[in-house]
C-alpha cells in the first residue's frame, strides 16, 4: 500500500511538473514570437523613420556641438562654460583621466538611483569616442595576460544584472578581463546607467574591458525600444546632444572579438558570406546608416557599401539553426539562419574552435548548439517577466574551456511557488497575445469567414488554428493555446468571436470608426516613434497640420486607406483649441482594454 501510494504521488508530481513546464514553454514562445514580429514591424517602417530623422536632424549631425567639434579637438573649457554643474548637484563628479574611485562613485550613485549630470555624460562620451576610434573592428585578446576572460551577453538596460555580475565575478581590472557582447541598451529602464558604467571602465582599463556592438546599439532601434525615450526623460535639457553623440559613439564600437585566435565572439552570428578579413578592413563608422537602407532598398547602395552593410547586418542579426545551410531570417526580418555546415566552414577557413554569440533569449541564460561549436549567452534575467529566465555569463580559462555561471536577480521570485511563478508568466504572455489578436480583429474575422461559408460563427479547431496562424504568423501551438483563447460550442467547434470576448479597443470619442481605432491601436508604436522624431523639443505636442501630414505619409507608406474621420477625431482632441495636441495622450487613448480587468478595477 505504501509503495502504491508513493508511485501515485510520484506520477501526480511528474504530471504536474510536466504541465507546468508545458505552460512555461508556450508562454515563453508567445513572448519571443511577439518580440520577433515586432522587429519585423520595425523594419517595415524603418526607411520612413530614417528619412524623417535625417530630414529633421541633418543639422544636428553636422553641428559643431556633436561631430565636428569632437573630430577637430574638444575644447573642455568652452564646454564647461556652456553646461555648468550647479553647487546643488550632489551626484558623482568626474575628472579625466578616470580612476577606479570614479567608477566606484558611479556604481554607488546608480545603486541609489542618482543621475550623472549631463556635463559629465557628454565628457564621458567624448572621451569614449576617442578611445573607440583607435580600436580595430575585430579585437584580439590573449588568455596569457589574464587567467580567465569573462564574456557577458545582452543586458538590455537591466542594471541589477550588471551589478550582480560584478558582485559575483568582481569588477573589471587588470586581473579580471571582460567582454560585453552588445545590446547594452533598450527595453530595460537603466540603459543609460549601464553604458556609463561600461564606458567608464573602458576608459580606465581599455585593455581589459572590451565591448562588441549589438544590433540595439543603433539609433533607429533606440527610437522604438525605449532608449531614446529614457535619455530624453532623464536629460531633458541636453537629451538631443547626448543622443546625437551616442549615435556616433555606437558607430565606433568594435564588431567582434577573437580570443587566442580560436574563439570568435560577436553579437548575432555568421552567414555563408562572412569574411573576417573583410570585416576587419572596412570603415565601420561609415556604414552605420546603410544597414537600414540595405534592408529596404539594397539597390540604392553602391556595390561596395552594399557588401559592407550586408556583412554587418549578418553578424548583428543572424541566429543559429540545427538545419544545414544559410537562409534568410524571416522571423526577425534581418540577417540569416546559419546551420552547422556554415559554422564548420568558417572554422575551417580561420582555424577557429568556438563561436560565442548572444542576441537570443534563452530560458537558462545560455545554450550550446552545432555540436558544441556555438554558444549563445544571454545575461538579462527576468527578461520578459519576473521569473521568466535566468541570466548567465561565461568564463574562459587558458585551455578555452567554457564555464557557465547562472544567476537570477530576484526581489519577489523566491517568495512564490513554482506554480505561482509560471502562472504570472503565462498570464502576462496571454495578455500580450490577446492584445495582438484584438489589434488584428478585422483580418481574423475575414479569415474565420473563409472557413465558415454558411456564416454559423463556428469552425473546427484545425481551421481556427490555421486562420490564426495565417493572419498573425507567430508560429505558435494554437491548438494547445485554444482553451486559453477561445470557447468551444456544444458541437465541438470553436466559437470564432469568443477569442475577442473580453477585449475591446478603448476609444476616446464614440464616433470613431472601429477600423480606424484598430489601425491606430496596431500601429501605435510606429506612430509614436515618428511623432517623437517630429517633436524636436520633446514637449509631447505637435501641430494639427504636422499630425495630418504625418498620418498621410504613414498610411501611404504602408498602403493603408486614408480615413478622413481622423481629421474630426484629431480636432476633437485639441481640448484647448490652440492648434496642438498631446500625441502621447492621443495614442495612449487607443489601447486594448481587458474588460474583465476593467470590471475588477
Amino acid at each position: 500500500t505504501v509503495i502504491r501510494a508513493a508511485i501515485l504521488i510520484q506520477n501526480w508530481y511528474r504530471l504536474t511538473m510536466a504541465r507546468l513546464e508545458m505552460r512555461r514553454r508556450y508562454s515563453l514562445s508567445i513572448f519571443q514570437s511577439i518580440e520577433y514580429a515586432d522587429e519585423q514591424d520595425q523594419l517595415q517602417v524603418c526607411n520612413l523613420q530614417l528619412f524623417l530623422y535625417k530630414q529633421l536632424f541633418s543639422d544636428a549631425f553636422t553641428s559643431p556641438s556633436v561631430s565636428q567639434v569632437v573630430d577637430e579637438g574638444f575644447n573642455i573649457q568652452e564646454f564647461e562654460n556652456k553646461i555648468c554643474v550647479p553647487d546643488s548637484y550632489y551626484g558623482p563628479r568626474l575628472s579625466f583621466p578616470l580612476t577606479v574611485e570614479h567608477a566606484n562613485a558611479l556604481l554607488h550613485a546608480f545603486r541609489n538611483e542618482q543621475l550623472l549630470h549631463a556635463h559629465y555624460v557628454l565628457q564621458l562620451l567624448c572621451e569614449t569616442r576617442k578611445v573607440l576610434k583607435e580600436m580595430p573592428n575585430i579585437t584580439h585578446l590573449s588568455t596569457s595576460y589574464s587567467k580567465e576572460i569573462t564574456v557577458c551577453g545582452d543586458l538590455h538596460g537591466n542594471l541589477d544584472d550588471l551589478l550582480l555580475i560584478f558582485y559575483k565575478n568582481g569588477l573589471p581590472s587588470e586581473q579580471n578581463c571582460y567582454v560585453f557582447n552588445g545590446d547594452f541598451v533598450d527595453r530595460g529602464k537603466n540603459s543609460m546607467e549601464i553604458i556609463i558604467i561600461l564606458f567608464a571602465f573602458l576608459l580606465i582599463y581599455p585593455n581589459y574591458l572590451h565591448l562588441n556592438r549589438g544590433n540595439h546599439e543603433d539609433y533607429i532601434l533606440n527610437l522604438r525600444y525605449g532608449f531614446t525615450k529614457e535619455v530624453s526623460k532623464k536629460y531633458k535639457d541636453h537629451g538631443n546632444q547626448i543622443l546625437c553623440l551616442l549615435r556616433d559613439v555606437f558607430s565606433w564600437l568594435p564588431l567582434a572579438t577573437i580570443i587566442d585566435s580560436k574563439v570568435l565572439i560577436l553579437h548575432g552570428g555568421i552567414s555563408d558570406t562572412t569574411d573576417l578579413d573583410f570585416l576587419n578592413a572596412l570603415e565601420r563608422s561609415k556604414v552605420r546608416d546603410h544597414v537600414h537602407v540595405r534592408i529596404i532598398f539594397p539597390h540604392l547602395l553602391p556595390a561596395v557599401t552594399r557588401v559592407c552593410s550586408l556583412q554587418i547586418l549578418d553578424i548583428l542579426w543572424s541566429d543559429p539553426r540545427s538545419q544545414n545551410g544559410c537562409t534568410p531570417n524571416k522571423a526577425r526580418g534581418g540577417g540569416c539562419y546559419f546551420g552547422p555546415d556554415v559554422t564548420a566552414e568558417l572554422f575551417r577557413r580561420y582555424n577557429l574552435k568556438l563561436l560565442i554569440r548572444s542576441h537570443e533569449f534563452k530560458p537558462e541564460g545560455y545554450e550550446i548548439s552545432h555540436n558544441g561549436k556555438v554558444i549563445t549567452i544571454f545575461s538579462a534575467s527576468n527578461y520578459y517577466e519576473e521569473g521568466s529566465n535566468r541570466g548567465a555569463y561565461i568564463k574562459l580559462n587558458p585551455e578555452l574551456i567554457p564555464r557557465f555561471v547562472q544567476y537570477q536577480v530576484s526581489k519577489y521570485t523566491l517568495r512564490h511557488s513554482l506554480r505561482d511563478r509560471v502562472g504570472t508568466i503565462e498570464s502576462t504572455a496571454l495578455k500580450f497575445l490577446r492584445e495582438k489578436i484584438c489589434a488584428h480583429r478585422s483580418e481574423l474575422t475575414s479569415a474565420f469567414a473563409q472557413y465558415d461559408p454558411k456564416g454559423t460563427g463556428r469552425i473546427s479547431v484545425n481551421d481556427w488554428a490555421a486562420a490564426m496562424e495565417s493572419v498573425l504568423q507567430l508560429n505558435l501551438p494554437w491548438r494547445i493555446l485554444r482553451p486559453q483563447l477561445a470557447l468551444l460550442s456544444p458541437d465541438g467547434k470553436v466559437d470564432c468571436l469568443s477569442c475577442f470576448g473580453d477585449l475591446e479597443i478603448a476609444q476616446p470619442v464614440k464616433e470613431v470608426q472601429p477600423a480606424l481605432a484598430e489601425t491606430l491601436c496596431r500601429y501605435r508604436k510606429d506612430l509614436e516613434i515618428i511623432f517623437n522624431i517630429i517633436d524636436k523639443d520633446q514637449s509631447g505636442l505637435i501641430s494639427l497640420e504636422e499630425f495630418g501630414q504625418t498620418w498621410k505619409l504613414f498610411t501611404s507608406h504602408l498602403g493603408i486607406v486614408y480615413s478622413e474621420s481622423l481629421d474630426k477625431l484629431v480636432l476633437s482632441m485639441d481640448y484647448n483649441k490652440d492648434g496642438y495636441i498631446d500625441f502621447n495622450e492621443f495614442l495612449e487613448a487607443f489601447h486594448v482594454v481587458h474588460r474583465l480587468q476593467k470590471k475588477a478595477d
